[in-house]
């Protein structure tokens, strides 16, 4: 019996979604399944428990009015970066990140502020290949 375990560390990663989340994010037509995300031809996009997102990002804060819309847009971008999507749809999850955010109450102005800050300053967090990758770790060490 081995004593080792391996594990991973999660970078920058903040919450971790305890039940799955369904929306509809209205993009047709593919049929995508990662571990955590799944995307139906019909637009319904289901983000699986233990789903690691890491909210706001930037000079700006977390707030209730935020979490779904981050979670939402964090999805759609990880979607793209493994190359599920294609690069266009960056602009449907800044969309949805102002009109998600807005819907739960976030002031008007954050919202506009947030979506132009992601739509000039994020391009490459949604860039294809820039995934973060995985360091195994072992413990203890042989």
């Amino acid at each position: 019996m081995t004593k080792q375990i391996y594990y991973i560390k999660l970078h920058g990663y903040k919450y971790l979604l305890k039940k799955d989340y369904f929306y509809n994010i209205g993009v047709k037509g593919f049929g995508v399944a990662t571990a955590y995300l799944e995307l139906s031809s019909g637009g319904l996009l289901r983000i699986k428990a233990g789903y690691a997102w890491d909210g706001a990002s930037g000079p700006t804060f977390d707030s209730r009015s935020s979490m779904r819309g981050s979670l939402i847009h964090d999805s759609i971008y990880q979607l793209i970066r493994l190359k599920k999507l294609p690069l266009k749809y960056r602009k449907t999850a800044d969309y949805l990140l102002e009109q998600i955010c807005l819907g739960d109450g976030m002031w008007r102005v954050r919202a506009y502020c947030w979506e132009r800050a992601v739509r000039f300053f994020a391009s490459l967090s949604a860039r294809p290949g820039s995934e973060r990758p995985e360091k195994i770790l072992c413990a203890p060490e042989d």
